[in-house]
């Protein structure tokens, strides 16, 4: 390949990686907020190492660009334009359903007190978390607000509250899920937020893992957040 064509490839990949990052948010379907400093630095790498890489093939040949090497790259860049055309989106419950398995069950202790108000807007993580936590029922009689997107449950209309984990990517994503009780299912993979209350395991908290229940009062639809991942 000749560097002409190596520097159109560069440019491209650069733009592509600077387009989901630096000017949107679609890098936030792949990875933790974090990282997007990092993709757009390496973004900014590429796109000038691929300038440098041009200017040098036009300066040492000038009148002789290789016209084949560049259709190559063209070729070999047809990856990027998908992502910038028909971007993947978030993982949803496609995902969910194909998950390894349970976490394992929370053993989370010492969480401060809810905050006052009719209604306290939780994670689905510390939701669990504080299910499963021993020191105090800190979720009994209080109303929750919890937002996550529809997956049905396959046993005859129950359906579960869903939200994926990610420690730093998709290809890491577990589904943290919440047994969602009194209300009929919305369409499959569709953001809702729910509000209700916490329904206590009638034996205690289990050793093994079982999905926490809410006792819906409302469910109401929202817009996928911009940050699809806990």
């Amino acid at each position: 390949m000749s560097r002409q064509a190596q520097g159109a490839v560069l440019l491209i990949l650069g733009a592509t990686v600077l387009s989901v990052s630096a000017f949107s948010t679609t890098y936030l379907n792949y990875v933790r907020p974090g990282f997007r400093p990092l993709l757009v630095a390496a973004g900014a790498v590429l796109v000038l190492l691929g300038l440098l890489s041009v200017v040098a093939d036009v300066l040492d040949r000038p009148g002789a660009a290789d016209h084949r090497g560049t259709r190559v790259a063209w070729l070999l860049a047809v990856p990027a334009f998908v992502i910038v055309l028909i971007a993947p989106p978030a993982l949803g419950a496609f995902a969910a359903r194909r998950d390894d398995g349970p976490p394992a069950p929370v053993r989370a202790e010492g969480y401060h007190a809810l905050a006052g108000g009719e209604v306290t807007e939780l994670t689905l993580g510390e939701f669990t978390g504080r299910a499963y936590a021993r020191t105090g029922p800190s979720l009994a009689g209080r109303k929750v607000r919890l937002v996550g997107f529809a997956v049905r449950a396959g046993d005859g209309g129950g359906w579960y509250l869903t939200r994926m984990r990610i420690g730093c990517c998709a290809a890491d994503a577990l589904a943290l899920e919440v047994a969602v009780q009194g209300a009929a299912a919305p369409p499959e993979d569709a953001w809702v937020a729910v509000t209700g209350t916490w329904v206590p395991w009638q034996d205690g908290v289990p050793d093994d893992y079982v999905v926490p229940a809410l006792a819906a009062t409302a469910v109401t639809a929202v817009g996928r957040p911009a940050e699809p991942y806990e």
